[in-house]
């Protein structure tokens, strides 16, 4: 996933975690946040997290720790559904196979991200409300600008940025679409 580096051809950028619990970007010399290693992987930063006094890696575990305080936080993204058919496969004779399907998954789902917006932003706009749907992406967006013009991606308000925010958005707007269509049907 993440495939370039802070400065070109340098590698991963190498992250120390000390007993203290805290981290030590060795590029920069500074002391850094979880907040900051999930910006570098929203920019598609590479790093590595090192245990500063074994040398192990630990970005699986960093990286873990990482989704569990964005899930926390009430941004959840992860259903409990899914959550538990995860841990259900640990131990099991396919946990080999888990990982590499996972990843392939979601890079596929990236590489098609702005195909399945558009789908979704079609469904949506396409239905007896899509006008109203039109203006709700359209005020999204421009509030999105406003507010977050420093998204990553680099294109403001386009689509390559705020998918999961646009995607969630538009899964809340299907929703309540349905909901009041199912509404009009039972009338």
């Amino acid at each position: 996933m993440a495939k370039k580096a802070e400065k070109n051809g340098d590698g991963p950028v190498i992250i120390k975690k000390y007993a203290n619990r805290r981290l030590y970007n060795t590029h920069s010399s500074k002391y850094i946040t979880l907040d900051y290693l999930a910006e570098l992987t929203r920019k598609d930063v590479e790093f590595q997290v090192v245990d500063a006094k074994t040398g192990e890696d630990i970005t699986h575990g960093v990286l873990t720790q990482i989704i569990m305080e964005e899930e926390n936080t009430g941004k959840g993204m992860l259903p409990v559904n899914f959550l538990r058919q995860i841990i259900s496969l640990y131990g099991d004779s396919m946990q080999g196979l888990v990982p590499q399907f996972l990843e392939n998954s979601m890079d596929n789902f990236r590489k098609n991200q702005k195909q399945v917006q558009d789908v979704i932003e079609s469904a949506i706009t396409s239905g007896p409300f899509g006008h109203i749907a039109k203006q709700n992406i359209e005020m999204m967006r421009a509030a999105r600008k406003a507010f977050m013009p420093n998204l990553p991606g680099g294109k403001t308000g386009g689509a390559d940025t705020g998918k999961a925010d646009d995607v969630s958005e538009l899964k809340r707007q299907i929703a309540e679409l349905q909901a009041r269509i199912d509404t009009l049907n039972s009338k």
